[in-house]
């Protein structure tokens, strides 16, 4: 009898194993899910001191680059382009760099985003565009004295630490989104009930936290989220799926993606996400979904804003 119970210890222990392997990733309670969100609050009383300082009129489309006061303090640049032909106020798409990427990713064809493919797709069915740099990332790498976030190790150079942590970055890029909508709304040139989000990665991830903070934001499309805790902190996506429950959102995954594992993250979508709302789409690709998710994003966009 001890034999039979320990010949079924040994074969129940992989199924235990597998069946932890193929639930849905842990996450915060409720409760503490919604003591973070006041981590994402700004003071509305700080001036924008907006300003237009660069502009480029093309033969179908408007961009300029405006410059405003972020919440912290330091000057957040950014571009916003419009298609001549769309009625004004234009419905906006909010895009999202990600990790060691800026804002001007989304102005360059064949990159590791597609984001040229996808930015000429929007603005060819008549959908304004805007996109910042996130804090230490693009023009902003002044805050981390001209380094890279990947910075280069010198073995002649003293060592510098960090000066943001990833929790800082992404706290301080919501606050700029939601300052850089009360830029917009203040221009009036932007449909303010049709308001949408797609972020790639790093971006993917602040698409949750902003789709969780900012009522302005109608619908989301997030491409490649690492989602689970890793060292996140208080900003792990996986604690903000409370907030996105029955919300608008499209997720564009890789199969042979690092950050996250197929069979999780179909059960973290079917216990946490899943609604009437939302959708999940896999391509056989890995962090990098090249152009191909670009016809599935503009799909979406023009369905649901």
């Amino acid at each position: 009898m001890t034999k039979l119970i320990t010949l079924l210890v040994a074969f129940s222990l992989p199924l235990i194993a597998f069946a932890q392997e193929t639930g849905p990733y842990p996450r915060i309670t409720e409760e503490a899910y919604k003591a973070r969100l006041p981590f994402f609050d700004y003071n509305k009383d700080i001036p924008l001191e907006a300003r237009i300082v660069r502009e480029w009129d093309e033969d179908k489309t408007l961009r300029q680059k405006f410059v405003f006061r972020g919440a912290q303090g330091f000057l957040v640049p950014g571009f916003i382009e419009f298609p001549k032909a769309a009625p004004k106020p234009a419905p906006l798409m909010l895009l999202l760099h990600g990790w060691s990427g800026g804002k001007d990713d989304w102005w360059e064809d064949g990159n590791y985003v597609s984001g040229g493919e996808l930015r000429k797709a929007l603005l060819d069915a008549g959908y304004a565009v805007l996109a910042l740099d996130a804090p230490a990332h693009g023009e902003r790498s002044n805050e981390i004295d001209y380094m890279h976030v990947n910075k280069f190790e010198d073995p002649d150079a003293p060592e510098k630490l960090a000066y943001f942590t990833f929790t800082e970055i992404a706290l301080q890029t919501v606050k700029d989104y939601r300052r850089a909508l009360d830029y917009i709304a203040e221009r009036g040139d932007a449909d303010m009930a049709r308001i949408g989000i797609l972020g790639y990665s790093m971006g993917g991830m602040d698409a949750f936290y902003l789709l969780c903070v900012e009522p302005r934001i109608k619908m989301a499309i997030t491409c490649v989220p690492p989602m689970r805790a890793l060292d996140y902190g208080p900003t792990a996506p996986i604690d903000f799926t409370w907030g996105v429950k029955d919300k608008t959102i499209l997720m564009l995954m890789g199969t042979n993606d690092d950050f996250y594992e197929v069979p999780r993250m179909n059960a973290t979508y079917e216990a946490y996400i899943k609604s009437p709302n939302s959708k999940l789409i896999w391509y056989d690709r890995d962090h990098k979904l090249t152009e191909i998710y670009v016809p599935e994003a503009l799909a979406w966009v023009k369905e649901r804003l």
